[in-house]
């Protein structure tokens, strides 16, 4: 099965860095999500999605964005049930971020007034934690183009 989200948008307010009792860092924010149609009155809607991001990816959306700024989240989308203070159900959707990237062009932030540092140093996540196994240059061998037969 697939669950994979890309999104686009502008951060509705400056996020705020928290830790879970185990001392995990861990961040919500809302994006402001342009659809690509116009409403019956030639509106521009707009869909406000929730986002939570942990570990480094959290530590590095604290740092780096503020309200305003345009955001690239790249997550899966999770359902969670809960009950409010008054005993009523609910459900929330929220898109748990795999990756973060600056939707803005550098030029941009910096020329903004809400730039928080002034040494810039991009947050690449870290590769997967998967191994492919690649073989070395001199493991390829050349195909003669000269067999005779047409393979179809």
């Amino acid at each position: 099965m697939l669950n994979k989200s890309i999104l686009m948008g502008r951060l509705t307010r400056d996020p705020e860095l928290k830790h879970t009792n185990s001392n995990l860092p861990v961040i919500r924010f809302s994006i402001a999500v342009d659809r690509n149609r116009t409403g019956q009155n030639g509106e521009r809607q707009t869909d406000f999605i929730d986002i939570v991001a942990w570990r480094k990816t959290a530590e590095f959306v604290s740092q780096w964005f503020t309200k305003g700024q345009m955001i690239v989240v790249v997550g899966s989308i999770q359902s969670r049930r809960w009950q409010d203070k008054n005993g009523n159900n609910r459900t929330s959707i929220e898109v748990f971020a795999d990756e973060v990237q600056f939707g803005d062009s550098k030029k941009t932030r910096e020329g903004g007034t809400q730039q928080r540092q002034n040494n810039y140093q991009p947050y690449a996540d870290p590769a997967p934690a998967q191994s492919y196994n690649v073989p070395a240059a001199n493991d390829f061998s050349e195909i003669s183009d000269d067999d005779g037969e047409v393979p179809f």
